[in-house]
């Protein structure tokens, strides 16, 4: 079963035991993933749904913030079970110690010395780790090793 066949019939279950959360944010996850299927005129493969789901979730992490600033505790509650639905979806992200020891392969490829600046470095590793892990945790990491 593909992840789209997954989502369409949790959407199916979330309507049948009227569980309006869950099946809210399926709704609008669904949404996107119609109109990008539509976008792109061809079924969505596993990758694609990932990726999508990514931005979803990312876009809920950047009102969760908005929502914690503006101390609004209610629709920041709700964000959060809404990005604890969403993230069922993804895949495990990588432990630190596994980031780190890949990043590591990465700059020694391109080599210390030859690394013109962060961008370089991170364009690389997130080619390698693309749909394995978060950027803003790469972004940490490679700060550290660089500093070392």
């Amino acid at each position: 079963m593909t992840l789209y066949q997954k989502i369409q019939d949790d959407m199916k279950t979330a309507m049948k035991e009227k569980n309006v959360e869950t099946l809210s944010v399926l709704r609008l996850l669904w949404a996107s993933l119609k109109n990008k299927a539509i976008d792109l005129k061809k079924e969505l493969e596993d990758a694609e749904v990932i990726s999508i789901i990514k931005s979803d979730a990312k876009k809920i992490e950047d009102a969760l913030e908005s929502f914690v600033a503006g101390e609004r505790a209610d629709l920041a509650d709700k964000a959060k079970s809404e990005l604890v639905i969403l993230k069922k979806y993804l895949p495990a992200e990588m432990s630190d110690e596994d980031l780190e020891s890949a990043v590591r392969k990465v700059l020694d490829e391109l080599g210390q010395g030859n690394i013109s600046g962060m961008g370089q470095a991170m364009g690389a590793v997130m080619e390698e780790l693309r749909d394995q892990v978060d950027g803003k945790r790469v972004k940490v990491m490679i700060e550290r090793l660089l500093k070392k």
